[in-house]
């Protein structure tokens, strides 16, 4: 729709035709009960709603998201919702607009308008000190700008992110109370109404003033003010036991590609993100906001003090986006758009409204930080509401595929920050200011930025097409500096690791699995985020131990402890058998291998050193040097399978031109070993050796264990991780340790993929052969094969 047309929404120009036809609309919604159940889709909006369900369902199946659900409101109630995908994918339970979702952030909307009553009350002012209402808050100010509610409830507070206790990484479930009093003694990261800075200790703040005011706990209160009196009669600040067999089953992700199921602790910052709701309770609560936050009883609060929140504070009375009093305030074509994002383990949900047009959705999903894409499903709603409000055509949505394999490897090779990592093509943060990694998608040959973190129609970005180059361009980044060493590695909570890493010699940060920011140094061990991001400004300080060794880190006032990483310490990882190796070996030499009933190739296994002499073999289980500590095969030799071991000396010649060449740790592999290896090893850690029922690919001589090596020393490349290390950081995509190691891990897997291998996606240094599948399984012992 023409931005001009859209301009007469604007509450600053003087109204013109549509605007005059929406408000009287909009009036004639007023008269009309709210719709406490959905019923369908509205026969006046078939159309957007079956343009909707194509891209909700393309977008959750094409970014691996569980559930969906959505919920659009116009004329003053629900016109459609529905739910797409599976509320439980392990019991096929189907999600619905009854779907019970973690709506996280969008739960500070709820905690402010509670606020907000009290304000109507004459209970609070939004401009008098928060000590006031809450004698014992006192975090360290240096300035005399007292905090206030207005600074809290817009996040001009300078208030730490997270609190001490009760942050969004402690599982331990703290009062909210407890919570806020531990805000004691904390030092504002910058002074009150300085800038903005987002805050969930500003929220919880904000609750325990409510709760103290009403004398009443912060959840029943909010449930009985607010979230009733909408109809909200599917949400609340607790899981309660009616709610518990409806909350959709959410999935977390990992860069490396790691999946787990969303831990369910309710946060110690209830008022700032621990809403449970449904698409159909939040489509209920924007049909109270357009109604002037009329409820079925009446208002929730009076129509001029919903029009203040949605005013920005602390900017000139023109600005158009920033933070109301809790409303996210934005420009969306021509008229305001108000509302809030919400990202709590595993969730993901956006909910928005066009105050002048009347218009609002809510969109949430059960994977963990799909933020840009539940935010672009909810704008292209409103797109369609707006046109078909106005009579226009609906407007085209874009939809994108991964981009193919040759295309991806291609523009990987241009630089330009671009990786294309299992399947999809990423663009790096970039060095100065970090931020996520954005995936690249493509549309009718055109790449566009489409992913969880990201996503943008209106700029195109074309690599163009480029064979790979045999050769790497670059050089491998300088060694860290000494002084980081001992800082990095892993540190927090299994549910939430904080990576501590080097790159472009400086410190960098993963944090909140997804966020990749440098730190910038202040003095000795103290560093500090930047002036964007979620921790803008915070300090990080790491405490070592008396060998140089960090043992933990805190990032503003949040403690993360070291986490123990076997083989950090440089020697050979070993792991406890649970039945003794020579017991295995006997029952293992006397099994026989699974039958596979199909024809397979002749087997040609040759001694890799037979095709280049200067490769260099470290059989480790021909040693005790090896995860088990005892030796497994009885000579230290390597075969593969004649065109796998072809292309790995192709390999190797072509680093070699590098100086570097391939060490193999091992190769083809007799079955029997393998099942020693399963018999052997615990079962949490038997992702790491292959079932025998199965066979593995070392079995059939196609696979190969290797690293590199430096031709001028002959020593080994210094790795992110050990070979035949059982923990995350043998991830091919590992995000920690030195730009070096990252490096040297990552010409390796360019070298053998040139080749046709594939890395295995959990052993940086395990290789597949691209014709695996067409030998057979073996059981030979090397003294067996032919010289």
């Amino acid at each position: 729709m023409p931005s001009l047309l859209l301009d007469r929404f604007s509450s600053r120009k003087k109204p013109g035709r549509i605007l005059l036809a929406l408000l009287a609309i909009a009036l004639l919604s007023l008269s009309r009960t709210l719709a406490q159940d959905a019923v369908g889709v509205e026969p006046g909006y078939r159309p957007v709603a079956e343009a909707l369900a194509r891209l909700v369902e393309h977008e959750r199946k094409t970014k691996g998201i569980p559930a969906i659900s959505i919920a659009l409101v116009a004329e003053g109630r629900i016109v459609w919702s529905q739910g797409f995908g599976l509320a439980d994918p392990e019991k096929g339970t189907p999600a619905t607009a009854d779907t019970v979702f973690r709506v996280g952030s969008v739960s500070k909307l709820f905690t402010d308008l509670a606020l907000m009553q009290l304000v109507e009350k004459g209970l609070a002012d939004l401009d008098a000190p928060v000590s006031r209402y809450l004698p014992t808050f006192k975090p360290e100010n240096p300035t005399d700008k007292p905090i206030t509610l207005r600074q809290l409830m817009s996040h001009r507070s300078g208030l730490t992110r997270e609190p001490r206790v009760g942050h969004y990484f402690d599982p331990s479930c703290p009062s909210l109370s407890a919570t806020v009093a531990s805000l004691n003694g904390s030092k504002l990261v910058y002074p009150p109404e300085a800038r903005t800075k987002y805050s969930n200790a500003a929220i919880a703040v904000v609750g325990q003033v409510v709760a103290t005011l009403r004398n009443q706990d912060f959840e029943s209160l909010v449930k009985a003010t607010v979230l009733e009196p909408m109809g909200l009669t599917r949400s609340d600040f607790k899981l309660t036991p009616e709610l518990v067999p409806s909350l959709a089953r959410a999935q977390m992700w990992t860069y490396d590609g790691r999946t787990l199921d969303a831990p369910t602790f309710g946060l110690g910052t209830s008022s700032a993100g621990n809403l449970y709701s449904t698409a159909n309770d939040m489509g209920r609560f924007l049909a109270v906001l357009l109604n002037d936050a009329r409820g079925q009883g009446g208002p929730i609060v009076t129509a001029d003090t919903f029009r203040s929140m949605r005013q920005v504070q602390f900017s000139p009375p023109e600005t158009s986006s920033g933070f109301g009093l809790g409303f996210a305030v934005s420009n969306f074509e021509g008229t305001q758009r108000i509302g809030h994002g919400g990202a709590v383990y595993g969730f993901a949900t956006e909910v928005g409204a066009l105050p002048y047009a009347g218009l609002g959705v809510a969109v949430m999903a059960s994977k963990d930080c799909e933020n840009a894409v539940v935010k672009r499903i909810s704008d292209d709603a409103l797109r369609l509401l707006l046109a078909t409000r106005l009579g226009k055509p609906l407007p085209d949505l874009t939809l994108t595929e991964v981009v193919d394999r040759d295309l991806g490897r291609a523009a990987e090779r241009l630089g330009e920050g671009l990786v294309f990592r299992r399947g999809s093509l990423w663009k790096r943060p970039n060095t100065r200011t970090g931020g996520t990694w954005d995936e690249l998608r493509s549309s009718r040959e055109r790449l566009y930025f489409d992913g969880a973190f990201r996503v943008d129609f209106a700029n195109r970005h074309e690599p163009e097409r480029k064979e790979a180059h045999t050769t790497d361009r670059s050089m491998p980044p300088a060694p860290c500096p000494k002084e980081f060493e001992g800082l990095i590695g892993e540190y927090g909570w299994d549910h939430n690791v904080l990576y501590v890493y080097e790159r472009d010699g400086k410190l960098w940060t993963l944090i909140e699995w997804f966020f990749d920011y440098p730190i910038q140094h202040v003095e000795g061990d103290r560093f500090r985020f930047g002036d964007s991001g979620l921790y803008d400004g915070e300090q990080v300080v790491f405490t070592r131990d008396q060998g140089g060794r960090a043992i933990e880190v805190s990032v503003g006032d949040v403690v993360f402890r070291r986490r123990a990483i076997g083989g950090e310490d440089g020697k050979t990882f070993r792991i406890t058998p649970i039945r003794p190796v020579d017991e295995v070996r006997v029952e293992a030499q006397a099994a026989t291998p699974p039958v596979e009933a199909r024809s397979f190739r002749r087997s040609d296994l040759v001694d890799l050193t037979t095709l280049d002499a200067t490769i260099k073999l470290d059989i480790r289980y021909a040693s005790g040097n090896n995860f088990l500590g005892q030796p497994l095969y009885t000579s230290a030799r390597a075969f593969l399978q004649k065109p796998a071991a072809e292309a790995l000396a192709r390999a190797h010649k072509t680093l070699s031109v590098e100086g570097l060449g391939l060490l193999i740790h091992d190769a083809y592999r007799p079955w029997y070993v393998t099942k020693m290896f399963w018999e052997a090893t615990p079962p949490a850690s038997r992702g790491f050796v292959a079932n025998p029922e199965k066979g593995s690919r070392h079995n059939r001589g196609c696979a190969v264990d290797l690293t590199l090596f430096d031709l001028k020393t002959g020593e080994p490349i210094s790795m992110v991780g050990g070979y035949d290390e059982f923990s995350d950081r043998s991830n091919p995509d590992y995000p920690g340790g030195t730009a070096r190691q990252r490096w040297y891990r990552d010409r390796l897997r360019r070298a053998m993929e040139d080749e046709g291998f594939e890395v295995f996606d959990i052993e940086w240094w395990h290789f597949d052969f691209q014709d695996w599948t067409k030998y057979p399984i073996l059981n030979s012992a090397f003294e067996k094969l032919e010289k």
